[in-house]
């Protein structure tokens, strides 16, 4: 079975269910899964999504697990309880064909948000993992390890002075658990200065190294409808996180709303309350000088701020975004299928997002085409217009 642990799934997942036990236990939402890499058949492999999701369903947090979690300075006792009894439903999702697209495949999860959270990570992994090895049979780790090792040769040419640190965003479209416990445990062993560590918890605990996360899109996304006012929705999203976590977990994501909403919104108090903020589409360099000219504006010193990188990056341009910000702001790198599925197989680009909560539709405007998501074209309208978004991205 491709999924051995309910632990192996992203710290954000944890971070963001423990706000939502705390503030939003009620709250019920919908996700949809999409492939962004045009001309991939996904059929074949229905059978065999099936078949692990099913066996996901029967897995349970162990006892060490949880002593893990627990020890975690962030992690509240009460959401460890409940983590306890925590199992996945599977009434709460359907794999099925989709009717009316040759190809494609369609996953729907919907049911209370404290019950299907966790749902997204092990069921991308999953995909991933079954088509990279039905659409490659023969591929071979022995290339990926020739990748990662040049990637490995990059880094140590990097100036020390730069304190460039890399962490492994990889889990959702990685090739496969195994070749993600070998990135890891390879990164551990040849740069250990340089690697940060990675977001997935049971690597993190098997490996010895930290796990790393705060928010996500769904977070921010759902608070559209949770909070009293939609203009108010990225605000409302801040100040319960801070809410809950006391300064803690302070690294806020910027591009819901696309980031000149963020800039709005993201004022005097949260640049000193939040320790820096996340960076997930549009143009990084643009993002930064404009994230430091914010904190200038607002009176911090965004050298004591963290920029963190996260959108589709590669050891070239992450270095290079290092040089171009070093001095200025502190920065962080978090990379994923570049470094999780760069074995020589072309990786698929797979996402589920929330598209309602509540019963109401939400969104997510994002500052690069194609990473818009809305299943409602009205409520996306509606939602650029309050918010005096231009119309960038597409659904």
């Amino acid at each position: 079975m491709l999924i051995r642990s309910l632990l192996d799934t992203d710290l954000y997942k944890f971070t963001m269910m423990q706000v939502v036990l705390h503030h939003f236990p009620g709250a019920q939402v919908e996700y949809q899964f999409r492939c962004r890499t045009e001309g991939v058949d996904l059929r074949p492999c229905l059978d065999e999504i099936r078949a692990e999701v099913a066996h996901l369903c029967t897995l349970r947090f162990q006892e060490a697990e949880l002593a893990y979690l627990r020890a975690l300075r962030f992690m509240k006792s009460d959401f460890v309880d409940f983590l306890g009894l925590f199992q996945f439903n599977d009434k709460y999702i359907e794999i099925r064909r989709a009717p009316e697209a040759e190809g494609r495949i369609e996953i729907t999860i919907r049911g209370p948000w404290l019950h299907t959270i966790l749902y997204e990570i092990p069921v991308l992994a999953i995909v991933s993992e079954v088509y990279c090895r039905r659409a490659q049979p023969a591929a071979h780790p022995a290339e990926g390890r020739q990748r990662l090792q040049h990637k490995i040769e990059l880094v140590r040419t990097v100036e020390p002075a730069l304190d460039f640190r890399i962490s492994d965003f990889g889990t959702r479209r990685r090739f496969s658990l195994a070749w993600h416990d070998e990135v890891i445990a390879t990164l551990k062993r040849e740069v250990p200065q340089y690697f940060a560590g990675t977001s997935n918890v049971w690597l993190a605990l098997r490996s010895g190294v930290l796990p790393l996360g705060t928010m996500a899109h769904e977070y921010m996304q759902a608070c559209q409808a949770l909070g009293p006012r939609l203009r108010d929705a990225q605000v409302f999203a801040f100040d319960k996180w801070a809410q809950e976590y006391r300064g803690d977990l302070g690294i806020a994501l910027s591009d819901t709303y696309g980031f000149e909403a963020f800039l709005r919104d993201f004022d005097m108090f949260f640049c000193k309350l939040f320790d820096g903020a996340r960076h997930d589409s549009g143009d990084p360099f643009d993002w930064g000088e404009r994230l430091i000219a914010h904190y200038q504006k607002n009176r911090v010193d965004p050298r004591a701020k963290t920029l963190i990188f996260s959108d589709q990056l590669s050891f070239p341009l992450a270095i290079e975004i290092a040089r171009r910000f070093h001095g200025r702001a502190r920065t962080s790198f978090g990379i994923g299928t570049n470094l999780t599925n760069d074995v020589g197989v072309d990786p698929i680009n797979v996402v589920i997002k929330m598209t309602e909560c509540n019963g109401q539709p939400v969104a997510k405007v994002s500052d690069a085409p194609g990473k818009t998501v809305s299943k409602d074209p009205g409520y996306l309208a509606y939602l650029r217009q309050v918010y005096g978004l231009e119309k960038t991205g597409s659904a």
